[in-house]
């Protein structure tokens, strides 16, 4: 597993032994970069010096690869122990250390938030119905920026109910990123 893009480009990231994680596969990062980038919804400033925040992190793949591209600062939640000294390992190895933040918690019991992120990434465990209550509970506490961009890595055949117009879904074998914007009714 490598950073697939941006200054950091080619290093190679650490995940945890066990199953307890399962990181985003670097071809899927690529495609959903690349889509972030380009789609009519998005754009450079998408990332660019954003504030980023990585939900149910696993190894910080998704976060670390906003911070190559440009984003000013990430935001880790991981309430797994493994997971947090592979997210923190890889915040060294990239040289991360001044931009980016690791949280032991649970997403769904997110803590009082320092400062709105504009870009959330959530990528639980397949098929426990977490991505909403991840974003109901980020509303409460303050995560979400308006208009925050949302993406939410799930199973391809889990359905998330939305309360806003999904600007974009991809399928990777098993995996499905779904992307929309926050509403202020989502909270």
């Amino acid at each position: 597993m490598r950073i697939v893009g941006g200054d950091r480009r080619g290093l190679t990231l650490r995940a945890p032994t066990g199953d307890a994680t399962r990181p985003t596969a670097d071809r899927a990062r690529q495609a959903l970069f690349d889509m972030l980038l380009h789609a009519p919804w998005g754009g450079r400033d998408v990332v660019q010096d954003a504030q980023i925040l990585d939900g149910f992190a696993g190894t910080g793949a998704l976060g670390l690869e906003a911070l190559s591209r440009g984003a000013a600062h990430a935001t880790f939640m991981e309430q797994n122990r493994a997971a947090r000294a592979a997210i923190s390992a890889n915040i060294g190895t990239c040289r991360f250390e001044s931009s980016a933040t690791v949280l032991a918690c649970d997403v769904t019991r997110a803590p009082k938030a320092r400062m709105p992120c504009s870009l959330i990434f959530l990528d639980p465990p397949y098929g426990q119905e977490l991505v909403m209550r991840g974003v109901k509970a980020l509303g409460r506490s303050g995560w979400l920026a308006e208009n925050a961009l949302i993406v939410a890595e799930t199973g391809a055949e889990e359905e998330l109910s939305l309360d806003a117009p999904l600007l974009a879904e991809r399928r990777f074998g098993a995996a499905k990123f779904s992307i929309w914007r926050h509403a202020s009714t989502v909270s």
